[in-house]
């Protein structure tokens, strides 16, 4: 569900040209490194920004974050933790494998929509990222 609002919301702004969205860890480290499915893909350019929830099933957000913050060729993709928990040991263990940005998902369906119309302002329009 939160998926979808998301993703509405990007579209709403016109956010969301090229837009993919994966069920999984496992298929969001396929997608990123063009293997398993997404064998052949031509990766580049990479991601302007990587949205990951803790929560997530097969691989959870922690790990494909490390993966991602590890391999030399993806370590500088911004990657945003849109997640429930307030938890400071969840904060704090993503700011340590190289998060971005961790934002906690407002309750109310107003506040997730203003969040994320902020997080694609910022994240999609304004930030710079490396040129890859």
């Amino acid at each position: 569900d939160d998926a979808e609002l998301t993703i509405r919301e990007l579209k709403k702004h016109n956010m969301a040209n090229q837009l993919v969205h994966v069920k999984d860890g496992e298929e969001a480290l396929d997608f990123l490194f063009a293997r398993g499915a997404y064998k052949g893909r031509d990766n580049h350019p990479y991601p302007k920004v990587v949205l990951l929830d803790i929560q997530m099933p097969k691989l959870n957000g922690l790990e494909v974050l490390e993966q991602l913050k590890k391999n030399q060729e993806t370590k500088a993709i911004p990657v945003v933790m849109l997640t429930s928990s307030a938890e400071n040991p969840d904060i704090q263990r993503c700011y340590d494998l190289g998060a971005n940005s961790y934002i906690v998902k407002p309750v109310n369906f107003e506040g997730f929509a203003e969040s994320i119309r902020s997080l694609g302002f910022y994240w999609l329009l304004l930030n710079q990222p490396p040129i890859s």
